[in-house]
């Protein structure tokens, strides 16, 4: 053999070894592509699984501002009947002040009446019932006991 021939041996050789080495990177590499390719796909699932869950979380916030809406709505219409009957229990407070007073009045005076009329009868009654002092009219009153005089001084006061 002589220099060429063993010097293209050797670079054979070589080649051998540099594509056995290659072939190596390459069956690594295809590892590494058939992991990362796994890693992808679970956090895809993952990925997949987190957006249903906060679609769901969406979901059930949209319905609870549904019914948030729904019950300010409803406030709001009780708030305005409130408002209305408020308003009616005002009118209905003024009219019952005027019938109070309207039917007050005559009962007022008619009992003040009452009390006079029995006040003089029995005034009357114990005048007839003591003897009539000299000089004064059989029946008539000549003047009121103490205890009169107090009451119809604070009556007259009115």
């Amino acid at each position: 053999m002589n220099a060429g021939q063993l010097a293209a041996v050797i670079a054979a050789g070589f080649f051998a070894v540099l594509a056995c080495a290659g072939v190596f990177v390459l069956l690594r590499l295809a590892r590494l592509m058939s992991a990362v390719t796994g890693l992808v796909t679970e956090y895809r699932t993952r990925t997949d699984e987190l957006l249903d869950q906060a679609q769901a979380a969406v979901d059930r916030t949209h319905e609870q501002l549904a019914r948030t809406d729904a019950i300010t709505a409803s406030m709001d219409q009780v708030t305005a009947n409130m408002a209305e009957l408020s308003g009616h229990v005002s009118a209905l407070a003024g009219l019952a002040r005027t019938i109070s007073s309207a039917a007050t009045a005559p009962l007022t005076g008619l009992s003040a009446l009452m009390f006079g009329v029995r006040r003089a009868t029995a005034v009357r009654r114990s005048m007839q019932a003591t003897s009539t002092p000299h000089g004064a009219i059989a029946g008539s009153v000549t003047s009121l006991p103490a205890r009169s005089r107090g009451r119809a001084h604070a009556g007259s006061h009115r």
